[in-house]
């Protein structure tokens, strides 16, 4: 890989961010985090990342929230987000589905638990590496 690729991951729970932060790491990038959309926005415009690991369901501004936000801006549309969600793909009655999910405009999307090993080889693939 050359230079380090900055991965900003936004999710409201601690315990979660620190596995994917480490294990991202381990791999060879820079990691930033967020825990929560407002949050994740605001270090976007700071230091865009190279990608965005992205929650669905969090505090303040949720991730389709964000998700939209970012795409619909053309200074961070190209940004590849992966979204990740603890929603069951089969509960159709709420927003935050799988369909949904894949309906945004982020350009991958992982159920929880996913593992790190799934969220790492989605990151490369987005990044082509």
């Amino acid at each position: 890989m050359t230079g380090k690729k900055l991965i900003l991951v936004v999710d409201d729970e601690p315990d979660f961010v620190s596995i994917v932060r480490k294990n991202l790491e381990k791999e060879g990038f820079d990691v930033q985090v967020a825990y929560d959309g407002v949050e994740g926005l605001e270090k976007v415009r700071q230091t865009p990342p190279d990608l965005i690991v992205l929650d669905v369901m969090m505090p303040e501004k949720d991730g389709y929230e964000m998700c939209s936000e970012l795409k619909s801006d053309e200074k961070y549309a190209d940004i590849p987000v992966l979204m990740l969600t603890a929603v069951a793909d089969h509960v159709s009655s709420t927003r935050y589905s799988h369909y949904d999910g894949m309906s945004m405009e982020a350009d991958d999307y992982l159920p929880k638990p996913a593992t790190a090993e799934e969220i790492t080889d989605s990151v490369k693939s987005l990044l082509n590496l």
